[in-house]
């Protein structure tokens, strides 16, 4: 399988929306996501700031262009598939959507109408009005991940629900995961991809990557995984080929034997803090992700970030399979860890090839 598509080492970076609000005066309301006139308009404005700030990288090549994106592909933000199934979103100036839990006392999820709820009436509308203008759309939505949904929707009780009620919890994440490929294909079928809105790693990756979101497993065993949500990874892997999973906590070497039982794993993101060397190990042929922490790049001299770089690329051991990102970064970043990314990678790229 065929996966990078562009150069050796790609590298990505994704801005919180305080970062946005602070130089753009972007704000992240619901018109920011729903609107379809300030979708193209503010996706064009973070363009245009990308290639002002970092253009000699490759970054904003799209800032003179009206791009008909349905989703933030310049945020992380996973909520839609939460709202769906019932939970409260709230928007701010500054911030991603917050969802609140909705602490729900049972077990019941309406597949069927899932896709007809408020929430998915109004993406459709957002999609047809850019049709309508643009003649197609693209970019995605982040769709979350099964464990993820399932605590936004029944809150830390989902954790003892595993013990406690193990065949209600397992058929409980398995109507989630439906719901999930329902939506992912509809959005596939749409634009083409359906996870650059998660790490925007995978649009340099060919075929798409179907990246799903497991935050929530540091907050739980290597055995409730294998019980309860491997069964979920390795149909969409399957499935849904080819198939990744992002990690975004410190641990994720501790799900090295699971992770290795998934038939083609092609993506992972491995989060800071993750023994990349060990991964490897145990994943020789997954394309790693390595994420940099936003908050401690901020604390280090540049040449300890270069090292740091440095190191992650040697154990991640195939430059083939090895990308860099770092997500989230604050309006307190300043621009030189950005470039002292971009010029560390570069400098491991042209190691490679001498």
């Amino acid at each position: 399988m065929k996966m990078l598509t562009n150069q050796l080492l790609p590298v990505e970076i994704v801005f919180h929306a305080s970062w946005w609000h602070k130089h753009t005066g972007i704000t992240f309301d619901e018109d920011f996501f729903y609107h379809p006139l300030k979708r193209v308009e503010s996706e064009r404005r973070m363009e245009k700031e990308l290639y002002e700030r970092f253009g000699e990288f490759g970054l904003g090549k799209d800032y003179d262009k009206d791009l008909p994106v349905i989703g933030a592909v310049h945020n992380a933000a996973g909520y839609i598939l939460s709202e769906m199934l019932g939970c409260e979103i709230r928007y701010s100036d500054d911030k991603s959507p917050q969802v609140i839990c909705a602490k729900r006392e049972d077990f019941g999820i309406d597949v069927e109408n899932a896709m007809h709820t408020l929430p998915m009436k109004r993406l459709n509308q957002l999609i047809e009005a850019l049709k309508g203008r643009y003649g197609y759309v693209c970019g995605d939505i982040n769709w979350g991940g099964v464990l993820n949904i399932a605590l936004d929707l029944r809150g830390d009780a989902m954790l003892t629900d595993m013990m406690l009620y193990p065949e209600e919890s397992g058929n409980y994440f398995r109507d989630i995961a439906s719901v999930i490929e329902k939506f992912i294909r509809y959005i596939y079928a749409q634009t083409g991809t359906t996870s650059v809105s998660v790490n925007r790693i995978v649009k340099h990756l060919q075929p798409a990557v179907f990246l799903h979101s497991e935050c929530t497993h540091t907050m739980i065993s290597e055995d409730l995984y294998e019980t309860f949500l491997l069964p979920v990874d390795l149909k969409w892997s399957e499935t849904l080929s080819p198939f990744g999973i992002h990690y975004c906590g410190s641990d994720p070497h501790r799900y090295a034997n699971e992770f290795a039982k998934i038939p083609n794993l092609a993506f992972l993101d491995v989060g800071w803090g993750g023994n990349v060397k060990l991964l490897r190990e145990k994943l020789p042929h997954t394309f790693f992700s390595i994420r940099l922490d936003p908050v401690t790049i901020n604390n280090l001299s540049d040449n300890q970030l270069k090292n740091i770089i440095c190191d992650l690329v040697n154990d991640s051991a195939n430059p083939m399979l090895t990308g860099v990102c770092c997500i989230n970064m604050d309006g307190n970043t300043d621009d030189s860890k950005i470039r002292t990314i971009y010029r560390t990678v570069e400098d491991c790229r042209k190691r490679v090839k001498h």
